[in-house]
């Protein structure tokens, strides 16, 4: 195979990993360090890093046939497109990618609704529970381009996230480290422990009504489940996180109760995106209002202050 441009940039063990459906990875990297994947016809490290123009020769891999339906063809709502980005408002309730007892995700959607597109990769995640702005590359230097903004900070990520409880703070930091595990029947989960990840959250006071607070989370960093697990250490889950949550409100936001209307979700948003356009260098600033679910659930609530 002749690498081009789409696949320039990439480890060599990533784009195994992508040509060779159904492989497990320790299969991949057994044959990568047995030196059976050749690059310009010589023995490479797994952590290479391809070049337009390299050769690279694959071995026959073997597998066994597994059967899968196909994704369906979606087009998501889209905030902003061109010949590099593309950028949905992802509904709550849809996985970016398949896995873990998902079959196929956002990207998979996205993908058989564009069979001629060459390339097309997440930029970054959201939770399947969470809605709003959900990035997309269709180049692979504008992907490389991204993450390199994410990594030094240069992407302005803001969410909304409505918590139950008597928040106080304006303007508040939650620096806590956040350590990733697997639950005996597979679940990923999220905790707080000294020696996990850094981890820092910005959360701004925008309304508070009598018994709940509407938040602003600002990202500092970008752990998996971070604002949720951040709010849930801090006393203040999510409404509707069936995860991190207070269980037994949950159930009673999802029928109307005193004070409350009816939320049958988790109130997070992605709301807000700023950076800086890979290909132009101009800014790009959106806005994905708050779904429709939500909105109506804070008009249920009593009359909030509001906060600059």
């Amino acid at each position: 195979m002749t690498i081009g441009p789409d696949e320039a940039g990439q480890r060599i063990d990533n784009f195994l990993i992508k040509i060779c459906k159904g492989v497990p990875k320790s299969h991949i990297y057994q044959v990568l360090r047995s030196g059976q994947v050749r690059v310009n016809k010589g023995r490479i490290a797994q952590s290479y890093r391809l070049v337009e123009g390299d050769t690279v020769r694959v071995p026959p891999i073997r597998v066994a046939e597994r059967v899968t339906s196909p994704a369906p063809a979606v087009e998501f709502d889209s905030l902003f497109e061109d010949e590099h980005l593309l950028i949905i408002n992802k509904p709550s309730g849809v996985a970016v990618h398949g896995g873990s007892g998902v079959s196929h995700g956002v990207i998979e959607q996205v993908r058989a609704a564009r069979p001629q597109a060459k390339f097309l990769e997440l930029v970054h995640r959201l939770d399947r529970e969470t809605s709003g702005i959900l990035l997309l590359a269709k180049k692979r230097a504008a992907l490389v381009a991204m993450h390199e903004q994410i990594r030094h900070g240069r992407v302005d990520k803001r969410y909304l996230a409505l918590v139950h409880g008597p928040w106080t703070h304006r303007r508040q930091h939650v620096k806590l480290p956040l350590f990733k595990y697997t639950t005996p029947d597979g679940e990923r989960r999220v905790r707080v422990q000294s020696d996990g990840q850094p981890a820092h959250t910005i959360f701004n006071l925008l309304r508070k009504y009598s018994d709940f607070a509407l938040l602003e989370a600002e990202l500092k960093t970008g752990r998996t489940h971070q604002i949720r697990v951040h709010l849930a250490a801090s006393g203040f889950p999510i409404v509707g996180d069936e995860k991190y949550g207070d269980f037994a409100f949950n159930r009673q936001c999802q029928r109307s109760g005193a004070g409350h209307g009816v939320l049958k979700r988790m109130f997070l948003h992605a709301w807000r995106l700023r950076f800086e356009h890979p290909a132009t260098h101009c800014e790009v600033s959106l806005e994905s209002p708050l779904p429709s679910a939500c909105e109506r659930f804070l008009e249920s609530l009593q009359t909030p202050h509001e906060f600059d």
